[in-house]
């Protein structure tokens, strides 16, 4: 299994579990894309780096060839997966959260 296949299948288990298992929304809600334009920014700086000089090199034959700023286009999507579920994964376990606080308090009389 090539990289760009992993990156493609690491970005639809992030939807399919957001929009069926975690449920918590943050698809509609602008910070969601204002903090995956921040990952951006950073892996675009820190990954541009590591594979311009070489440090970090990839098997022409393992990804799709297409880079941005000198980064696979497959750690772009990797970068977008992982911001996905970390908030929506956040985003759900706040509002679990609340919801546990406000049983709890008492009454306001």
């Amino acid at each position: 299994m090539t990289y760009t296949v992993l990156a493609f299948i690491a970005v639809a288990v992030a939807f399919v579990l957001e929009l069926t298992v975690i449920r918590s929304g943050v698809l509609k809600q602008g910070r969601f894309y204002a903090a995956c334009v921040i990952v951006l920014v950073f892996q675009f700086i820190t990954n541009g780096y590591l594979t311009k000089t070489e440090i970090v090199q990839y098997d022409p034959a393992a990804i799709l060839g297409l880079r941005i700023f000198f980064a696979p286009v497959e750690d772009l999507l990797y970068g977008f997966a992982l911001v996905l579920l970390s908030m929506a994964t956040w985003t759900r376990l706040g509002s679990t959260t609340r919801r546990l606080r406000e049983r709890e308090a008492p009454p306001d009389h």
